[in-house]
């Protein structure tokens, strides 16, 4: 499956819905993917934007939670994370009304892909958002390379990209507005999926 950009697609089997960017490709449709994620890859790029269901961390206050996730990814992924700010989202301009509380954090992280030694600098966007109630934090986050190690498997995709060979045919990389339209439609549908 494929996206174009508008319409709004269902997540977590109908539970949830957001509008994902044009080009993102469901990644469960190549292979699986744990049930608490979704993981959409754009169809010419290395960026991705992964939605995950998380456990309410009580321990940590509201605003220092959206760093906490930010550098457990990083730990599991082995990167080195740098923390470029976080701010709190007005949640009026968010879709998702059963939230306590909403974060968005920009960040980089140098980070191998699979188990290469080639490391890639990668800008991290992501939206936290806190729903106590459920014991569920949610996190979106947009996954956007910017320096891709030439040792690295992505780098024959991103250099056909940027010269003009076969995949930049289609497929314009993904925005911040992209990534701001996903978090700001997102929205719950059927709350029995916390039970």
């Amino acid at each position: 499956m494929t996206t174009n950009g508008t319409q709004s697609h269902p997540l977590f089997g109908g539970s949830f819905s957001a509008v994902l960017p044009p080009d993102a490709i469901d990644v469960s449709d190549l292979r699986e993917v744990a049930d608490n994620q979704e993981v959409f890859v754009h169809s010419r790029t290395d960026q991705s934007i992964i939605i995950e269901l998380l456990e309410h961390q009580d321990q940590v206050p509201d605003q220092d939670a959206a760093r906490y996730h930010f550098d457990d990814v990083a730990a599991s992924n082995e990167a080195s994370p740098e923390v470029l700010s976080v701010e709190l989202v007005d949640t009026e301009q968010i879709a998702l009304q059963e939230l306590s509380s909403a974060w968005f954090l920009s960040g980089r992280q140098r980070v191998a892909k699979f188990a290469e030694q080639a490391r890639n600098t990668v800008n991290i966007h992501l939206v936290l958002f806190r729903l106590p109630q459920y014991s569920t934090d949610i996190l979106i986050t947009f996954n956007d390379p910017i320096v891709i190690s030439p040792l690295s498997s992505s780098s024959t995709g991103a250099e056909s990209a940027q010269t003009g060979g076969p995949s930049a045919n289609s497929g314009q990389p993904w925005t911040l507005e992209h990534f701001r339209t996903t978090v700001q439609s997102f929205q719950l549908l059927e709350p029995a999926v916390f039970s």
